[in-house]
């Protein structure tokens, strides 16, 4: 059974650093792209950004150009690298492999998250 652990999260002030971790097991990790999605209170789970096996990425728009995802084979990790970080980031952070098309995660259950919140 696939498991996903997440980590790295933290309190942090606007415009400050933090690297997420995701560890996933259970499965075979260079077959399938992966992605970094978050959840703030009362609204739905969206998608960050992800990255195919062929190394290329993609941002949603809200995190373009400050937040960097990337992986590591040999490790079976994905990381989000997120800079000069917003009040409008602070989520529970979670990793998953995007569907085609929709993006949405394939694996169940989704780990338990990590949490990041930006405040001054």
């Amino acid at each position: 059974q696939v498991q996903l652990v997440e980590s790295g999260g933290g309190l942090v002030q606007p415009g400050e650093s933090l690297k997420l971790s995701c560890v996933a097991s259970g499965i075979i990790f260079t077959a399938y792209s992966w992605a970094w999605y978050r959840q703030a209170p009362g609204k739905s789970r969206e998608y960050v950004a992800h990255v195919t096996t062929g190394g290329s990425t993609n941002y949603a728009d809200s995190v373009k150009g400050r937040f960097t995802i990337s992986i590591d084979n040999a490790k079976n990790m994905v990381y989000l690298h997120m800079n000069n970080l917003r009040p409008e980031d602070s989520a529970v952070y979670y990793c998953n492999a995007p569907r085609v098309g929709s993006r949405e995660g394939v694996f169940r259950p989704w780990g338990q998250g990590t949490q990041v919140t930006v405040s001054s």
